[in-house]
């Protein structure tokens, strides 16, 4: 007889985790969590610095965007995690939440209880904050979030450039007033990564009631009469669940999974030689992302961290982080930065900042002969929408991810006018002792033309994908707002897909939000204790 459990959480990233953990809080409810990647066991991890690495191929599924018709047919590399923790594992730890602005949109878009006043109090619920305790933030929580370790100087003097420009100093990026520049927070509790993995499940790996597996695909849901039964792994083995399946496989393979399983557009699914169980037009689509440009500068010295790519430097960081938790290997290398104003009459800040401690971190990125800063700037409310779609019926075959940037004209002229402004930034006469020269792009480039071309070459994605089974109250939506899936009973999604909108900031923290409030939502629905 397949094994049987009460509640399976398929997928062990930034949401999955936390799902799991809450879950598993009431004894009587048996939790399987299931993971296709594996264990964070590489001391990489755990490292801030080993963001570097991430973005470069350790600990992901090795995906690309298909070619983008609006960025000169371009193929982008988009770093999906696979490994426990998911996003949390891999990225740059960077803890904002967004806009309460974003929130109340929800809201106001039919997703009633997920405004701002109802999500703060999951924010908080999660928090171990070292360093706020107030109406924003927690203390407690088993998420640990925490001022950079290893700032450096070249940091303060971009406040003070910004400053020159009449961008305010900020020294709390996560209020609701994220405004100007400053140190983000970080997932981090005493210099070492805080991922979901090792902030929610390695405390509570033994319980008798939770079984986390990795190394496990899932190929498809088992759904007999309109309700999810449990799944079927790569390679047949079938488990089944008795309350529910809540699906937390991302914006990426949330999709994937449901349509693998008939759920999805009918149409589509008929293409690639799937079985249409469900015709859902909207599973799939409204797949929003920020699109990143970037300036590098050359250094006048060693203000960054570049030399510390050497062998020798290397070697001696790793040193002093082994015996002190301090220098270049405590830092994300993304840990300054801040939102300001590409549009001045937009509702809030529209562009989001990260200064780069060093040049050629990212994968795709230049990488400098002379020490190098860099400075990202990121369009933060995208009008253009894609989709995620199937290759084939294959569960092993990577989905086609077209984040369809640029469709909308308004995304491309927001954007060069972001890097015009981290350009402006960096000019400042407060960077001039850190600064020499800017290099990419060059001190000459001017015309429109100009700068569309250097942003087709070298625009990134900044990981940042949502809303591909949104929530909703409308019956076009797939979800509604208590995220379950319309028309089969038992199945509900929590991650970034959920969003209807994307919110204004990096994904992570709005994530582990979103499986806070499902977690509750599941207990009020199955009995459970909270």
């Amino acid at each position: 007889m397949p094994e049987t459990y009460d509640f399976i959480v398929v997928g062990g990233g930034s949401a999955g985790c936390v799902l799991a953990a809450r879950l598993s809080e009431d004894p009587d409810a048996r939790v399987l969590l299931l993971e296709a990647g594996g264990r964070d066991w590489n001391p990489l991890y755990a490292m801030p610095a080993g963001f570097a690495k991430m973005t470069k191929g350790i600990g992901s599924w090795g995906y690309h965007t298909v070619p983008q018709k609006h960025l000169g047919d371009r193929v982008l590399r988009f770093t999906q995690a696979k490994v426990m923790g998911g996003g949390s594992s891999v990225n740059a730890q960077i803890y904002t939440r967004g806009h309460p602005l974003d929130y109340d949109e929800w809201r106001q878009m039919g997703c009633d209880g997920w405004s701002y006043a109802d999500v703060l109090p999951y924010f908080r619920k999660s928090e171990h904050n070292d360093t706020f305790d107030n109406e924003f933030h927690g203390q407690g929580g088993p998420l640990g979030v925490s001022q950079p370790s290893a700032p450096l100087p070249i940091c303060e003097a971009y406040f003070k450039a910004a400053g020159e420009l009449g961008i305010p100093h900020n020294k709390d990026l996560t209020s609701d007033k994220p405004d100007g520049v400053g140190y983000y927070q970080l997932t981090q509790r005493l210099a070492r990564r805080s991922s979901t993995s090792k902030a929610f499940i390695d405390p509570v790996r033994y319980r008798q009631n939770l079984t986390v597996r990795e190394k496990v695909q899932v190929a498809k849901l088992l759904i007999e009469g309109g309700r999810v039964k449990g799944v079927v792994l790569k390679g047949g083995e079938t488990i089944r669940a008795k309350a529910e399946v809540v699906l937390t496989s991302g914006a990426f393979g949330s999709p994937k999974l449901l349509m693998l399983s008939g759920i999805g557009p009918a149409d589509h699914l008929r293409e690639v030689g799937v079985d249409v169980l469900q015709d859902q037009p909207e599973i799939g689509s409204n797949l929003q992302d920020h699109l990143d440009l970037f300036t590098i500068c050359e250094c006048t010295g060693d203000h960054t961290y570049d030399k510390y790519a050497e062998p020798y430097w290397s070697l001696l960081a790793g040193i002093e982080y082994f015996f002190n938790k301090t220098g270049p290997v405590a830092s994300s290398l993304f840990e300054t930065g801040g939102f300001w104003y590409a549009d001045p009459d937009a509702r809030s800040p529209d562009i989001q900042f990260h200064l780069g401690l060093g040049s050629g971190i990212e994968a795709g990125v230049e990488k400098m002969t002379n020490p190098g800063v860099t400075l990202n700037s990121a369009y933060l409310r995208p009008r253009s929408r894609g989709t995620i779609r199937l290759a084939s019926s294959n569960p092993g075959d990577a989905p086609l991810i077209d984040p369809n940037y640029w469709e909308d004209p308004h995304d491309r002229d927001m954007s060069i006018k972001g890097l015009k402004l981290a350009q402006e930034i960096m000019a400042q006469p407060a960077l001039k002792e850190f600064v020499m020269r800017p290099v990419l792009p060059s001190a000459d480039m001017k015309s429109d033309q100009e700068y569309f071309d250097f942003a087709v070459a070298n625009a990134k994605t900044d990981h940042h994908p949502a809303g591909t089974v949104r929530m909703g109250a409308e019956d076009s939506a797939p979800l509604d707002i208590r995220l379950r899936l319309r028309g089969i009973e038992g199945l509900r999604v929590a991650d970034a897909s959920v969003m209807p909108r994307l919110v204004s900031s990096n994904t992570n923290a709005p994530t582990i939000m979103i499986a806070e409030k499902c977690a509750d939502m599941i207990k009020e629905d199955n009995g459970l204790s909270t």
